[in-house]
């Protein structure tokens, strides 16, 4: 007769633990030979399990992520559930697997790319780390020029997902630094030579490696190789497509971009939106990117802070503060929350204004978001002081950002430059400029040409020719706009001989050719001597040599009548500056009025550029449409 059985806790668990290795040996039979180590502690069984596979060849899914695995051998079943870092056994004491691609990359997963977002590198903000291995492939690919060599030099690499994984980290750590040629070369092996069948983000990264160089045909092919591949493309697919067609200025693409999304069933979003408002004011199309921001608002895609941002950059270089402060407004009433860019745009756009005291209200709030200022918010805020002509404003918050640990990069040292400059105070400017030398920051084109305008403004040839001479010898190369501040240097001295000779050697090819600046200054240069036959010569030659007179070309022309007072003349040429499509600014208007010399046609010029930036605000093509029939506006004052 048996009598009830007791059993200590450390027995049930001595048994427990047989069965278990019992049923783990029984599985290895069918997989592979596994060893164990059991160590037993008081009250505790922990089990270490040491697991050996065979070598396994990795074959990508067709347009996924994941893997299908076949071993090495021939005949022995797939053991693509069951991988050495995948087994684990759970509080049950079941054994159990995971897939260990689906972890959490803040939990130790792996990186695959699968974080990668268009516009902004990985989606939480972290930065792929690589391994030994992958720096010494970006090492190789970013020296290395010759693309078969890097191929062949890649073909050597083992087809693991580990490999997988260092190549896409590698393409992203290229592409935050913009290496646009080293992207195309490493992603065009893994589509076209490697064993491995490239995913979305590959396509998308060779998209926008092609768009930035100006490939538009390429990227259209890649994308069409995508859709043939029958891989799905997402929303920054189209995003980076759109950016590459406004890039190239091919504007009817980017536009049929959105009928082929919604012919996949892809209603455009807000991503694809973004990408072709910011491609069209890169383009100088503001007009353009406005309606196109208004015609998303009536399709119910919802703005995020990334669109507003665009739009307070937009009227912010418009030198439209006002309204990038309603689109602000507008921004926090929709309660979506801005950003340090947002906040920094913004104070870019007081800035251009010179509103010193609402950049710094705007700087406040930033901070009172609990955000803390960059180099580039505090860049913002010095320019404002500087454009309102305050550079001794501008250094104490240049002062006030080394004070609160915020490094000055090479931007901060252009702008003190440019905000003494501006101010007359040449002997700061040069300051600034030898105290770059001394910390090692070495100076621009830019920073160069700012201290030649701080010269320029005291009328110091000499200064000025010494500086363009210093950087001949250091191996710089004056560009457009060097040479262009050097005609504007001569022209406004009356040294006329010395400013053709800028001028012709410009045309001559030696290197830096004119641009439309270029005869704007030859243009006023020729005006105000009264050198008029000379500037219309100049001014019919314009269009010879495939370039576009803007506001500040017709401005110019009609100066050098205004001071003379031939109003009739003036109003000829406002005609034909208005049928060439070019609108009138603030300067234009401001020259008209100087020609007038009554009253009767001070009210005629006021009434004729209200009417002029009605039709420009009812127009959004970039041009007046022909409807409007300018000459019939303007006639009437004739």
């Amino acid at each position: 007769m048996c009598g009830p059985l007791f059993m200590s806790g450390r027995t049930v668990a001595s048994l427990f633990s047989v069965v278990v290795v019992y049923i783990l040996i029984c599985f290895s039979t069918t997989v592979s030979s596994p060893f164990f180590d059991l160590s037993i502690f008081p009250g505790i069984l922990r089990l270490s399990v040491k697991y050996y596979s065979n070598y396994i060849i990795s074959e990508q899914r067709h347009c996924e992520c994941g893997l299908n695995l076949r071993p090495k051998c021939a005949n022995t079943e797939p053991t693509e559930k069951w991988k050495k870092d995948s087994l684990y056994i759970n509080k049950g004491g079941k054994l159990r697997h995971f897939n260990h691609k689906k972890v959490s990359r803040k939990k130790g997963g792996s990186l695959r790319g699968s974080g990668w977002k268009y516009g902004s590198g990985f989606v939480d903000g972290v930065f792929p780390v690589l391994s030994p291995i992958a720096q010494e492939i970006l090492n190789f690919v970013q020296k290395e020029e010759d693309v078969s060599r890097i191929w062949y030099s890649l073909d050597t690499l083992p087809p693991t997902n580990t490999t997988w994984d260092d190549l896409i980290s590698i393409a992203v750590r290229l592409r935050l630094n913009k290496k646009w040629d080293p992207i195309t070369v490493l992603c065009e092996w893994m589509s076209q030579r490697s064993t491995f069948k490239p995913d979305v983000i590959c396509y998308n990264l060779l998209i926008e490696a092609h768009g930035q160089k100006l490939r538009f045909k390429k990227a259209e092919s890649i994308y069409l190789d995508l859709i043939e591949a029958r891989c799905i493309p997402t929303q920054d697919t189209y995003a980076l497509l759109v950016k590459a067609y406004c890039k190239c200025g091919k504007m009817e693409h980017a536009e049929a971009v959105f009928a082929e999304m919604r012919r996949n069933g892809f209603p455009p979003s807000t991503i694809v939106y973004n990408a072709y408002i910011d491609g069209l004011m890169k383009a100088r199309k503001s007009q353009h990117a406005l309606a196109v921001y208004q015609k998303m608002k009536r399709e119910n895609c919802v703005p995020n802070v990334e669109t507003y941002t665009l739009l307070i950059n937009l009227y912010g270089k418009e030198n439209k503060s006002y309204m990038a402060l309603e689109v602000f407004q507008e921004m926090r009433a929709s309660k979506c929350k801005p950003n340090i860019c947002t906040y920094t745009a913004l104070v870019n756009a007081c800035a251009r204004d010179g509103l010193c005291e609402k950049a710094e209200e705007i700087f406040e709030q930033l901070q009172e978001a609990g955000l803390e200022p960059d180099v580039y918010a505090y860049n913002a805020l010095m320019e404002a002081y500087s454009r309102a002509g305050f550079p001794y404003g501008a250094a104490e918050i240049f002062s006030l950002m080394q004070q609160m640990g915020c490094e000055p990069d090479r931007a901060s040292y252009n702008i003190m430059l440019d905000a003494y400059g501006r101010a007359g105070l040449h002997k700061g400017a040069q300051a600034v400029f030898d105290e770059m030398h001394r910390l090692g920051i070495e100076p621009t084109m830019k920073s160069h040409m700012l201290l030649i305008s701080a010269y320029s403004r005291a009328g110091d040839v000499s200064r000025c020719e010494e500086i363009v001479r210093r950087m001949r010898e250091s191996g710089i190369k004056p560009d457009t706009f060097v040479l262009n501040a050097m005609m504007n240097l001569y022209g406004r001295l009356g040294h006329l001989g010395k400013m053709e000779e800028v001028m012709a050697a410009m045309e001559g090819g030696g290197g830096c050719g004119p641009d439309i600046s270029t005869y704007n200054v030859a243009i006023n240069a020729y005006g105000r001597a009264g050198f008029v036959e000379r500037m219309e010569e100049v001014f019919a030659s314009i269009a010879a040599k495939n370039l576009t007179a803007d506001a500040v070309t017709w401005t110019s022309r009609l100066g050098a009548y205004s001071r003379k007072k031939q109003y009739v003349r003036c109003i000829k040429i406002f005609e034909e500056m208005i049928d060439s499509g070019c609108y009138p600014d603030s300067g234009t208007a401001r020259v008209l009025l100087s020609a007038c010399s009554s009253e009767e046609q001070v009210e005629q010029v006021t009434n004729v550029i209200r009417t002029i930036h009605r039709y420009k605000g009812e127009h959004t093509a970039g041009s007046i449409d022909d409807r409007t029939e300018p000459s019939k506006v303007t006639g009437r004052v004739i």
